[in-house]
């Protein structure tokens, strides 16, 4: 068990402007219990799991800072796995501060590192570390959709999903070490031709998981890039999504030199909008670099929205611009005509727009949505890898699978396979890399 007892603030920081109606503070270790009796002044802990109401006070002076609820919570059956207790008081910052003051003069408590509650419950097996990251995307989840992943990951699907390959992969490591330990005794017939077949399935499970998008999309947010000809009027598209003055507009082309980005929520789905550069050749060296990045963007992104202008030429234009668009897919990038409050269009292949006056936007909307929805859905009801860690650790998998296949003796398959699954076992933390702990609990709040 952990030596030091830690304690902190497990609710938003108190402020003027918002003091907030109850503030609760959290102790984990091995004299949490002694700290809450210090703090009550009562020789007896109340029964576990069982709010009462308390006056807390200062260990030192005796004063009373605040009277309220408290907890207590036996371990092991507790967060971290460790002895709990927590302060539910009322949300001031005089009281929230007296109280974090008084936990301090204990003189055996120390306040909680950044993530240090999420880490104990990770070293006592409370969660892994897919969890553990499930609790930090639920904590900064802003839509529906990204709290429902979380939730989703929190509960342990990914868990499951790998803690299943691994189990599977050890079945068939376990043939190969008898094939290896014991060359002279007769085998199951077959064993070879078996344990090929579970390889080469769970090399194709994993590679199916890879190639799903959808939870990193969702976490990330679906990349979206505007693109287009000079003064097609891209900059104003992405301010009239946006609701304020993100890019600056101006009759001048090639006012955009670099990528303009905003976060939108799309019908619950998280959005990254990119406004780009204009299309076209120009001499000037660093709207060339923006043209560059410009490409770039829409190569790389989920959606691409390409914005013409419907006093031009725009159906030329649009041919030209969609050849030469990198990853254009037709199922789901949108073509949009603005200014038709200047040129009125009839073509039901586009959204016709009117950035302008808002012509048109809802029809859009409702274009950009299907569009998102569809790409979000992409292999639905199979749980979705959510982090490049993930990603990294399994393409580390696949390649090992693969040498495993074609291995020329039965010792390098088996030492292959092994590797396939130590890089499983990075994701859930069944291997243990101290640095990359480290990395991961470093990223959450203190508290939680």
């Amino acid at each position: 068990m952990t030596e030091a007892t830690i304690y902190a603030l497990g609710t938003p920081t108190p402020s003027r402007a918002h003091p907030g109606a109850i503030s609760v503070i959290r102790l984990s270790g091995p004299r949490a219990g002694e700290a809450l009796v210090a703090l009550t002044g009562k020789d007896v802990l109340p029964a576990s799991r069982r709010m009462v109401l308390r006056t807390v006070r200062d260990p030192v002076s005796g004063e009373a800072i605040d009277r309220g609820l408290v907890v207590w919570f036996e371990a092991p059956n507790t967060e971290t796995g460790e002895p709990m207790a927590e302060l539910h008081l009322h949300g001031g910052r005089a009281v929230v501060s007296a109280a974090l003051d008084a936990i301090a003069h204990l003189g055996f408590c120390r306040l909680a590192e950044p993530g240090e509650f999420t880490r104990r419950a990770f070293e006592h097996g409370k969660l892994d570390l897919t969890e553990a990251e499930g609790i930090a995307d639920l904590v900064a989840a802003e839509t529906g959709a990204q709290r429902r992943q979380a939730l989703q990951q929190m509960d342990g699907a990914l868990h499951r999903l790998y803690e299943a390959w691994r189990g599977a992969g050890l079945r068939a490591l376990a043939h190969l070490e008898a094939a290896i330990d014991f060359p002279d005794e007769d085998l199951p017939g077959g064993l070879a031709d078996e344990v090929r077949v579970a390889i080469a399935e769970l090399q194709s499970e994993v590679e199916t998981h890879l190639a799903d998008r959808r939870g990193e999309r969702l976490r990330e947010g679906l990349s979206i890039a505007i693109i287009g000809p000079p003064n097609a009027g891209k900059s104003s598209l992405l301010n009239l999504l946006a609701r304020r003055d993100a890019a600056i507009v101006s009759e001048t082309a090639g006012t955009t030199r670099d990528v303009i980005e905003v976060h939108l929520d799309l019908g619950g789905w998280p959005v990254v909008l990119a406004d780009t550069a204009g299309l076209r050749a120009s001499p000037d060296a660093i709207e060339q670099e923006g043209v560059r990045r410009a490409k770039a963007r829409a190569a790389a992104a989920d959606l691409r929205l390409l914005v013409l202008d419907a006093s031009g030429d725009w159906r030329a234009e649009m041919r030209t611009l969609i050849a030469a668009t990198e990853n254009w897919n037709p199922a789901y990038d949108i073509v949009v005509v603005n200014k038709i409050d200047l040129a009125p269009v009839e073509s039901p292949e586009v959204v016709q727009l009117s950035a302008n006056n808002g012509a048109g936007l809802p029809d859009l909307l409702v274009r950009l949505e299907r569009s998102a929805g569809e790409l979000m859905q992409e292999g639905a009801g199979v749980v979705p890898l959510t982090r490049a860690r993930h990603r990294e650790a399994l393409v580390e998998c696949q390649a090992a699978l693969g040498r495993s296949l074609v291995a020329p003796e039965v010792a390098l398959a088996a030492e292959d396979l092994r590797l396939a699954l130590r890089a499983i076992g990075r994701i859930t933390g069944t291997v243990r890399i101290d640095e990359l702990l480290d990395v991961i609990f470093r990223d959450f709040c203190i508290g939680k």
